[in-house]
């Protein structure tokens, strides 16, 4: 039982612990960067749905910024979307658990470098989607550069980020933190009414390598009501394509 008044969280899976049978989304994820901090969980239950608390390891919480391509989204288990549905995007995240214990990502922004997929998705899913000018490079030795500016009004604070990482070996065995970062199976978000829904998803396991980080310039985080990030992150990479499935809530 934690200080949120909640049961026990479900176990930590390599799988999905649930099947998706009408599918809402279809999408492949290419190229994933995950870098990830520890953080106070008092500092993160402000910031998540009704009902749902922070998720911890060994008593701490985490608060991931994940950038990565997005490929062929695409409505139901439909073809994916030609042009719009093939984007850059940068995400903070951080980790929740509701009252049914299933674990679930909580996006506090997903910054998107296509306008009408921003618009979509803030509409039809109430996810916090923003858009920006985002980029991809890759360089040689297996780097990877990602950089990224929100687009608002001019005279405003535009978060924006710099990460460069070089993508090394293949992690034969995650550790229990990688894996508990990772292995995620749904997302929790507010809905119309006020209510908070799951949305599960699955897709294969992810063929994790490590992640040596280069350059990290970034201010996305802070922006989220979260303080600054302390130290080097947890950092991992995924290079291969990996199709993902999401429920209807």
């Amino acid at each position: 039982m934690s200080q949120w008044g909640d049961g026990p969280a479900e176990p930590v899976t390599a799988v999905g612990p649930r099947p998706v049978g009408r599918a809402l989304l279809t999408q492949s994820w290419r190229d994933v960067t995950f870098l990830h901090w520890p953080v106070a969980p008092a500092a993160v239950a402000p910031l998540l749905p009704a009902g749902v608390r922070p998720d911890v390891h060994e008593g701490t919480t985490h608060v991931g910024l994940v950038p990565f391509r997005m490929h062929g989204l695409g409505f139901g288990r439909g073809p994916g979307l030609p042009y719009l549905g093939s984007f850059p995007e940068t995400n903070v995240r951080v980790y929740g658990v509701d009252r049914r214990g299933r674990r679930g990502v909580v996006f506090l922004t997903l910054e998107c470098a296509r306008l009408l997929p921003v618009l979509g998705a803030r509409a039809a899913l109430r996810l916090p989607y923003r858009w920006a000018s985002m980029r991809r490079r890759a360089g040689h030795d297996r780097d990877l550069l990602w950089t990224s500016a929100r687009i608002g009004p001019r005279g405003r604070g535009r978060p924006a980020t710099r990460i460069r990482v070089r993508v090394g070996e293949r992690i034969a065995g995650p550790t229990a933190l990688e894996h508990f970062l990772t292995a995620r199976w749904g997302l929790h978000t507010a809905w119309y009414g006020g209510r908070t829904v799951y949305l599960p998803n699955v897709h294969e396991t992810w063929p994790l390598h490590r992640a040596e980080l280069l350059e990290c310039e970034e201010d996305l985080v802070t922006a989220c009501g979260l303080p600054a990030p302390e130290g080097p992150p947890s950092a991992c990479c995924t290079r291969r394509a990996w199709t993902s499935a999401s429920a209807r809530p």
